[in-house]
């Protein structure tokens, strides 16, 4: 079943056979990643703003946090036009020609609106996923948040509901003129992968097991790859 883009604006046009437009894609995207791009417009001078910043996805939304008084902040409050973007790079493709080099990536965007979270249940359920996100279970064997980290916290939510990715895979597509130069071409595959932990100096009390030992952070990053490419 073709899945058409769920508006003209976030429709791929440029090598629109490697768009998806499926939700289920979309979430695996977003989920194997940390860092997202916000873009909008501060409310206060009408300058363009750009943040990378922590989020997590729940549901059908994606959650970020801010200080309040931050412009993010501020956007987020004012109900503010925003465009996220999550990039995760896989590979560098080295083609025969300069023109035919590239990038292997899975990426999402999303169009939609801020909206600062003031529902105490969304807001901990978003906290908790931001935590749970570093390590699954540490929520429960920390301290949680006091009245006054909650304060200088603010949680926005931005919908899926307008969201498209963009999948490249696979090896370069060389022009076949080109392909007997004596040149090494293909992949150079890359991925985000977790180190050996290191314990904090300050450490007074007995610490429990390290996160390489327990379940969250066995072989993270996932190597998840699309499905196959469709590309010329």
């Amino acid at each position: 079943m073709v899945v058409e883009a769920p508006s003209e604006r976030v429709r791929v046009r440029r090598t629109a056979e490697r768009a998806r437009y499926e939700a289920e894609e979309i979430a695996a995207i977003l989920d194997d990643g940390y860092a997202v791009h916000v873009a909008t417009v501060a409310p206060a001078d009408g300058r363009p703003l750009i943040i990378p910043t922590a989020y997590v996805r729940v549901g059908t939304h994606v959650y970020v946090h801010a200080s309040p008084a931050s412009g993010l902040g501020r956007a987020f409050r004012a109900g503010a036009a925003m465009c996220l973007a999550v990039t995760l790079l896989d590979g560098l493709v080295l083609a025969r020609s300069a023109f035919h080099h590239s990038m292997n990536y899975r990426s999402v965007v999303v169009h939609g609106y801020g909206r600062e979270v003031t529902d105490p249940d969304e807001r901990e359920q978003a906290l908790r996923a931001f935590v749970e996100r570093v390590e699954p279970g540490r929520w429960d064997a920390v301290r949680g948040p006091t009245r006054t980290e909650l304060a200088a916290t603010m949680v926005g939510a931005v919908s899926l509901a307008e969201a498209s990715a963009k999948v490249r895979t696979g090896p370069p597509v060389d022009d076949e003129a080109d392909l007997t130069i004596a040149v090494w071409a293909g992949v150079v595959p890359l991925s985000l992968m977790a180190g050996e932990p290191v314990a904090a100096s300050h450490q007074i009390t007995p610490g429990g097991a390290s996160p390489s030992s327990g379940s969250g952070w066995s072989g993270r990053r996932s190597s998840r790859r699309a499905p196959p490419p469709r590309r010329r």
